[in-house]
């Protein structure tokens, strides 16, 4: 699927006239493997080794490009940075209020919501986005651990 992915996007840049760089398909090959929900310092910290003349500003107008072409989803957490993902499929995200990490996941009962949506609203749908906001597992250890500790 990703190598799927990854030529209908080469393809779509190359239809919208947008040169494909090596550091281009470098960032789209790293965003398509990614299942972290990379930040533009992440990604520029990864792919800097292979080019070391690339800037961070490389890697955030590279992003641009991608979002504005709705190739790419960009989601901020509590960390303050705008992280990226590459949906690969149809998913939505939970992400800890306390860590900012961002998790994916499904929900098939989802699959109507934009038709739905355009029934009762008259709106020509052009898509959705699901967020969900809570508690990660480890952050749930850690603030029960800090809890704990404070009632000695």
């Amino acid at each position: 699927m990703q190598e799927t992915v990854y030529n209908q996007t080469i393809a779509k840049l190359k239809a919208n006239k947008i040169r494909v760089t090596p550091q281009r398909e470098a960032i789209i090959k790293y965003l398509i493997a990614s299942e972290a929900h990379p930040t533009a310092e992440t990604i520029y910290a990864a792919l800097s080794p292979r080019f070391p003349h690339m800037s961070v500003a490389t890697v955030y107008n590279n992003l641009r490009i991608l979002s504005d072409l709705d190739l790419i989803e960009e989601m901020n957490s509590n960390d303050v940075a705008t992280h990226f993902d590459f949906p690969l499929q149809p998913h939505y995200h939970a992400i800890c209020s306390n860590c900012g990490k961002i998790v994916d996941f499904t929900y098939d009962r989802f699959t109507d919501v934009e038709q739905v949506a355009a029934k009762k609203t008259g709106f020509a749908v052009s898509g959705h986005h699901l967020e969900v906001y809570g508690l990660c597992p480890d952050c749930q250890k850690l603030l029960a651990k800090q809890g704990a500790g404070t009632n000695k």
